[in-house]
């Protein structure tokens, strides 16, 4: 069968590859066109779009790229009907997608959303849209399936999250050869950087980031960089002998690290399924944020503290984003009780996601429900 997967971000490219593995070893003969990244390309789909061209952070951000967000669309349709997919299948990225969605079901295509926008977050309104405009829902949070199903009366198939398969099946980390590949000091217990995947967001937050690096000199500052910027652009943070910069290497540098300093995303699961003690950061453009505050219900941020239902790690989030509170939550973490907590949370935090295979079951769905 033929599908059409889009994606718009690092997450959602790599969440895209492991389907696409799936649906190829499911089905022989699956012809695969995605807009994606790297991960998708190698995992054998056709790439028409890299999520570089289309990652836009903010409301004040959309609005002006608005322009080339509607260039993207028209493209997407021209391509989706050249193509003539069995199953178009969307990963998160719902401002794009939804319109995508709509457009589709509107010239019978069969629509599957795996990975749900966050409308439980924010904007619950958009489920109307979602039951007009998707035949099948795959959700990864264990909430989801309730907030759906009894909130909603929209049946969807919880298939576990997909970050668990792309840990547990990666290969074991040397962390002597590490650090000597990457030039690190073979001693210091190490601190993870990981100020997003924008240009936008990275340039809020690495700064404050790095303001705690002479308040920690025992460790190393790692920052993680994301595959969607290239290495120039963080060349004026790398002014520090005692910070280290590592680019496209998150999970194996989380494997070694200590602590981490995170933006807020799908960055704060990771961290906590490798086990390492974190503080999450957000912090955006002003007028975004007041768009965003107004708008958005939820207690917390972080994936770690929605699925906890609990603050299990601290959220410094704009004006509570300086130097002083991040080096006081940094330094709880290290050491003593803040930090076995958190670890013990952890573990929870892990068996409320269920078992791995999500990736796997996604792809058996999709396959059965195109076929039905």
């Amino acid at each position: 069968m033929k599908y059409y997967i889009i994606a718009g971000e690092a997450s959602g490219d790599l969440h895209g590859s492991n389907l696409i593995k799936a649906l190829k070893k499911q089905d022989k003969q699956a012809d695969i066109r995605c807009w994606g990244g790297d991960l998708m390309q190698q995992a054998g789909g056709n790439l028409v779009k890299h999520y570089k061209e289309m990652a836009f952070m903010g409301f004040l951000e959309v609005l002006l790229n608005l322009n080339a967000i509607f260039k993207n669309i028209k493209f997407c349709k021209e391509d989706i009907l050249a193509f003539q997919p069995d199953a178009i299948i969307f990963i998160d990225y719902s401002g794009f997608n939804l319109r995508i969605a709509k457009w589709a079901k509107e010239n019978n295509f069969g629509t599957h959303y795996y990975i749900s926008p966050q409308i439980w977050a924010s904007r619950e309104g958009r489920i109307e849209k979602i039951k007009a405009t998707v035949d099948h829902m795959y959700v990864i949070l264990p909430f989801e399936k309730e907030f759906y199903e009894k909130k909603h009366g929209f049946p969807v198939h919880f298939v576990g999250h997909p970050l668990l398969d792309a840990i547990s099946n990666r290969p074991e980390v040397n962390e002597t050869s590490f650090r000597s590949i990457n030039h690190l000091d073979s001693q210091k217990p190490i601190i993870a950087l990981l100020p997003g995947s924008r240009k936008q967001e990275v340039q809020k937050m690495l700064s404050v980031m790095l303001s705690l690096t002479q308040d920690f000199p025992e460790y190393e500052f790692v920052i993680a960089g994301a595959p969607s910027l290239d290495k120039e652009f963080y060349t004026p943070f790398l002014t520090d002998a005692n910070v280290k910069f590592i680019q496209n290497k998150t999970y194996d540098l989380l494997t070694i690290s200590a602590a981490a300093i995170v933006t807020s995303g799908t960055a704060t699961l990771e961290t906590a399924l490798f086990k390492v003690p974190q503080v999450v950061c957000y912090k955006a453009n002003w007028i975004s944020y007041q768009i965003a505050k107004r708008i958005i219900t939820l207690d917390y941020i972080s994936l770690v503290n929605l699925i906890m239902q609990k603050e299990v790690v601290k959220e410094l989030i704009q004006e509570k984003l300086t130097k002083q509170n991040l080096k006081k939550e940094l330094t709880l973490i290290l050491t003593g009780d803040s930090r076995r907590k958190q670890l013990k949370a952890y573990d929870e935090l892990i068996k409320k996601l269920g078992g791995t295979g999500a990736s796997k079951m996604a792809a058996s769905l999709i396959i059965e429900n195109t076929n039905a």
